[in-house]
């Protein structure tokens, strides 16, 4: 259903995917680095998944990926929104240079993260 839109819409549903996830990303995060790193991978991994895409026997075509990226990018970010003020402060600290041995996060806040993204990626499939 998704996939049979116009390429420059979901194009557009990709950027605006990126953004989001971005524009959290350093709010959460503070640094300038992540201002640059966040938008570098998020496009290296839109571009690695329509690679993987094409890899794939039965060939699912750019459409397919760019809305797969798209809500799975989205389930990304709503599943590190409860962990945002843990990464705020691990990040503070490190950016201060504090150095821990281990960086505890709790299995609730991995749980979040993981359930978020597999649910938008079954639902990304179900409408593209």
């Amino acid at each position: 259903m998704l996939a049979s839109l116009p390429i420059a819409y979901l194009l557009l549903l990709a950027a605006a995917a990126t953004f989001v996830f971005c524009f959290a990303m350093t709010k959460w995060i503070p640094g300038r680095r992540g201002k640059i790193v966040f938008p570098l991978v998020s496009i290296g991994c839109c571009l690695g998944m329509i690679l993987a895409g094409r890899l794939q026997s039965s060939h699912w075509g750019p459409q397919h990926m760019l809305v797969l990226y798209s809500f799975s990018w989205i389930g990304l970010t709503l599943g590190l929104f409860p962990s945002r003020k843990l990464m705020h402060t691990y990040a503070t600290e490190i950016n201060q240079g504090v150095k821990r041995e281990k960086y505890p996060v709790p299995v609730r806040y991995q749980l979040a993260a993981i359930f978020s993204v597999i649910i938008m990626t079954f639902l990304a499939y179900g409408l593209s």
